[in-house]
């Protein structure tokens, strides 16, 4: 039924202007907005859709992965820029894991919504 329909994916924040700002300012992604909705314009034809929704609750999985040619580098590139990386038990005091699959690393957005920067070679 769905073999040939464009699926996209879609998560809620609970301040549109802040998610506005951090994904267009910090990330560098193109943003657009209609009808009080956020879209995404990811590489690779990936738009995203980004919904408010007054009782929000943050995504405890990751939501975005965005592949990088160098997590290190995106990590300090994005720390430069505001964006705080968590630690875990796995990660390094940068909030890099290494040892367990790609080297990867998480954060979140204004909402608490989890994304990370991967490196998948």
């Amino acid at each position: 039924m769905f073999e040939h329909v464009k699926a996209f994916s879609a998560f809620s924040v609970d301040d549109i202007p802040a998610a506005r700002r951090f994904y267009g300012d910090v990330l560098g992604i193109r943003v657009s907005e209609e009808h009080g909705m956020l879209t995404l314009h990811i590489a690779g034809g990936r738009d995203t859709l980004v919904y408010p929704k007054e009782d929000h609750t943050p995504a405890t999985f990751t939501i975005l992965n965005f592949p990088v040619p160098d997590v290190e580098a995106a990590v300090a590139e994005l720390g430069a820029r505001g964006v705080e990386f968590e630690k875990y038990d796995w990660t390094d005091e940068k909030g890099i894991a290494r040892d367990y699959g790609p080297t990867i690393a998480w954060f979140r957005d204004p909402a608490g919504n989890v994304l990370s920067v991967i490196q998948l070679d």
